[in-house]
């Protein structure tokens, strides 16, 4: 992650709110660190059946991993080569559980893989599948991969939403998508399914945890969470300690350095890759993670979103990797790599990996060219998996385990009397089955503090799932009840797609001032900035570009945009004009180090 800084908002700030809760009440039974969605999501299964917790993330919500993903929500058909049959199928499961309960984000991908052999990999892949090996890349042919959605579609028959695979020879899948390397022998095409916003979606998760702590009795409530909070290390329990205190841990505010005690009976180490970092910060060094570095290029290119007829193209490169090209709105998200990352390095997209991703577009649409003109947004993250030694990234298992250690309290601690805290980290985990890792987690949890599950979140619906129409004739009928002067059907559609059916909130906020769209953008106005200041714990301007809107991801973001947007920030979160250009710098610099994006500052 990285790019966290000290020059945000003021403590008395709607934002810091949210941390004056933990400093004000300095303990909870259970505290979570890290808010990437599986921190998130079991912060919510917690907080559903009423324990009383707490999350911290060091940067902003989503920003790791979690934020960096190839935006699908996929039951993993390569997975099936490793095995990982337990994995598919709770996949698969979760897959068509979020369809259901979380709609306003995620929605049915058709995916197409062109195919340029029948049998190659027939002999290598039993060796892959009993070895993990990659050995020499030898591309897998139509029959294996006709075997392996049929395997596909046998874990998805049960609650199934999806339609099942199809094949198409070479004259049916060119005559479909006529710009496919002419070279191609056949076309597979089945359903998964994508999330075009998962920032968004974590965010949703969250607030829903954080409701279903209000009325608990407890000051601030049962539930709290905060981001910029980090954990600094282990710390001794304050001289009023009882035998029976938790240990507790040392947290920092990050945008305003103040540092403060926090006591927990349990404590999930949920940091991605971070845990073993982690857990060192808390005197118990492990060695538990091995994650690999995933980077991508978005591009503004129609020939290329033509090219793909609306499907996401999924296929193996030369080099045995799995990779995608995938439309999303009006522009293509392309991807992705698997290399051992450097812990000591920030997560970045590198020249050499954009010219990979060149040479994988040339691979399938070969009469198309991409330059570097058309990238208008790069990402990189670092996979949470588990140490792998020898084995190839690719192989690497994308299951999950809980790893339980009990921190003996030792030092100044036992000197006053405390108790060991257990530590639960969290190693591996995928976007697609967070709600699954978060109820298993929470199981865990409860395990230790003798509590029975109250609730179960299958189909409870996601935020501003809740009520989301089902059709494109339903969407139309919600964004005309709710039009109003100033708020004509882009708009209203616009407020729907960001926030499902919380939009009812934010267009309620909306009508009650006065309001103007901003200048440099049609897709946000004054008042909705003050609302996601007062309500989505925003600590940096680049929060707004990156996380609750996709402008940076579209490139969309400008000189003039900056400036206006952090005008408007200044007044909610009490920046004066100095924090006010340093907020404007600093999203200058996150953009270019770590999305390539220049964006320069206007001239006065």
């Amino acid at each position: 992650m990285g790019y966290t800084s000290n020059s945000g908002s003021a403590a008395g700030s709607p934002r810091r709110a949210s941390a004056s809760a933990l400093r004000e009440r300095p303990q909870a039974q259970v505290l979570i660190i890290g808010g990437g969605i599986n921190g998130v999501g079991t912060f919510r299964d917690l907080a559903l059946q009423g324990v009383d917790v707490a999350l911290v993330e060091r940067g902003d919500y989503c920003q790791g991993a979690s934020g960096a993903s190839s935006h699908m929500i996929h039951g993993g058909i390569r997975y099936l080569e490793n095995g990982e049959f337990r994995l598919v199928q709770e996949s698969v499961v979760e897959r068509n559980r979020l369809l259901k309960i979380a709609p306003h984000y995620v929605k049915p991908l058709q995916t197409t893989i062109p195919i340029f052999s029948t049998f190659s990999g027939i002999l290598s892949a039993p060796t892959r599948f009993l070895t993990h090996k990659q050995g020499k890349p030898q591309e897998r042919g139509a029959f294996l991969i006709k075997l392996g959605l049929s395997m596909y579609d046998f874990f998805s028959r049960d609650g199934g939403s999806v339609p099942r695979h199809q094949f198409r020879g070479k004259e049916k899948a060119l005559a479909e998508l006529p710009r496919l390397h002419p070279g191609i022998k056949y076309a597979a095409t089945y359903f998964d399914a994508s999330v075009h916003n998962p920032e968004r979606l974590t965010l949703d998760v969250l607030q829903d945890g954080e409701k279903a702590g209000i009325g608990s009795g407890l000051p601030g409530g049962s539930s709290r969470a905060s981001n910029y909070v980090s954990l600094v290390s282990m710390d001794s329990v304050s001289m009023d300690s009882t035998a029976d205190s938790p240990r507790a841990v040392l947290l920092r505010d990050e945008l305003t350095g103040e540092e403060f005690s926090f006591q927990a009976d349990v404590i999930v180490n949920t940091t991605g890759a971070w845990v073993d970092l982690t857990n060192e910060a808390m005197g118990a060094a492990s060695r538990f993670m091995g994650g690999t570095k995933g980077s991508h290029i978005v591009l503004d290119h129609p020939e290329l979103l033509s090219a793909c007829g609306g499907r996401e193209i999924f296929f193996e490169h030369t080099d045995g990797r799995i990779v995608l090209i995938y439309p999303m709105g009006d522009r293509v998200l392309v991807g992705t790599t698997d290399v051992d990352a450097d812990m000591a390095q920030d997560a970045v997209c590198t020249e050499a990996e954009i010219d990979y991703f060149f040479d994988l577009v040339g691979h399938v649409f070969p009469s198309i060219k991409v330059e570097r003109s058309h990238i208008v947004y790069r990402f990189a993250g670092v996979r949470p998996l588990p140490r792998h030694d020898d084995t190839q990234p690719g192989f690497v298992s994308r299951d999950y385990r809980i790893e339980r250690r009990e921190r003996d309290a030792s030092g100044p601690a036992a000197a006053h009397g405390g108790k060991a805290a257990v530590v639960l980290s969290l190693i591996g985990g995928k976007w697609t089955t967070f709600r699954a890792l978060a109820e298993h987690l929470s199981n865990d949890v409860l395990r230790e503090l003798g509590m029975e599950r109250k609730v179960s979140t299958a189909k409870l619906a996601i935020g501003g799932g809740l009520g989301f129409p089902d059709s494109e004739d339903g969407i139309q009928d919600w964004v005309k009840k709710h039009m109003a002067p100033g708020l004509g059907a882009d708009r209203v559609g616009g407020l729907l797609t960001r926030y499902g059916t919380r939009a009812e909130d934010v267009i309620a906020y909306l009508k009650a001032g006065e309001d103007r769209k901003l200048r440099s953008t049609n897709e946000l106005s004054v008042r909705e900035l003050e609302f996601m200041a007062a309500n989505e714990q925003i600590g940096h301007l680049v929060d707004v570009l990156i996380r609750r809107t996709s402008l940076a991801f579209r490139g969309l973001v400008t000189g003039e945009l900056l400036n206006e947007i952090a005008e408007v920030l200044a007044t909610q979160l009490g920046w004066d004009a100095a924090q006010r250009e340093a907020e404007i710098q600093h999203a200058q610099q996150v953009l270019l180090r770590f999305h390539g994006v220049t964006v320069h500052s206007l001239v006065a």
